[in-house]
């Protein structure tokens, strides 16, 4: 039996997951992938067991893309998956209780790597859809409006996938970058770990995208269940968290303040 537990992060590109897999990698018992020769060392390229070329993992494209949105029960859902991924990722983490892996498709991918990795648990990561918009306009061929209405889409999936999660923590963007030592402090209760020092200096990177995009009343009244408005608007929303153990969820409800 596998000595390790997976914790999977997950979001849109441009939302954050590369700081927050950072994070949690500063905790103790948790071990990350570095060095690899794969773009932001991202578990997704360093696997065989599931496809991943130039048509997957787009941005602004994967998530609302039903060919990605793997559950349990599917053709991925086997034994040799499982161990295919395993055996591709040993390489790549050292010996630690925890790995963290950090990829924009496991935001579709949630419940098949439940399924696959039982003892796993999910960081969700998301942040203003007109930032994202806004930061992924570089990649991606579309109006920012367009752009939006896809965040929208994406994360209407992920509220469908939330209920079928044993362990998952939706953290927002704007609540890392605001208080980081707060969201440490959650990501050590979820994973029930002593809590660490921040690794690195937290800026807020949404003040560049002021003024970019501004939802329209529809997308707002979408956005909104997100604590989400009009103008970069972000309104105090509860700790969205999801852990066998009543302890384990109180623990991060109580540090999320």
């Amino acid at each position: 039996m596998a000595r390790h537990r997976y914790v999977f992060v997950g979001g849109l590109h441009r939302s954050g997951t590369s700081l927050v897999q950072r994070l949690i990698a500063a905790l103790p018992g948790v071990a990350a992938i570095s060095d690899a020769p794969v773009p932001e060392n991202e578990g997704v390229y360093l696997q065989g067991a599931i496809p991943h070329t130039a048509r997957h993992g787009r941005p602004m494209h994967f998530a609302t893309d039903p060919a990605q949105h793997l559950v349990e029960g599917g053709g991925f859902d086997r034994l040799e998956v499982r161990d295919r991924i395993e055996a591709d990722w040993a390489p790549w983490f050292a010996d630690a209780p925890w790995r963290v892996e950090k990829s924009p498709p496991n935001l579709t991918r949630m419940r098949l790597y439940q399924q696959l990795f039982p003892l796993a648990q999910f960081v969700v990561v998301i942040r203003h859809p007109e930032a994202v918009a806004a930061a992924t306009r570089k990649w991606v061929d579309l109006d920012l409006p367009a752009m939006a209405d896809h965040w929208l889409h994406a994360h209407e999936r992920v509220a469908g996938d939330l209920p079928w999660l044993h362990s998952v923590l939706v953290l927002r963007y704007e609540d890392v970058v605001a208080a980081p030592d707060r969201a440490m402090a959650m990501l050590a209760a979820f994973l029930d770990l002593e809590p660490a020092p921040l690794p690195e200096p937290v800026r807020d990177g949404n003040v560049a995208y002021a003024g970019a995009v501004t939802l329209s009343a529809p997308q707002a009244a979408r956005a909104a269940p997100w604590g989400y408005g009009p103008g970069m608007e972000v309104r105090p929303r509860e700790v969205q968290v999801a852990h066998p153990l009543w302890s384990v969820a109180h623990g991060v409800r109580m540090r999320g303040g």
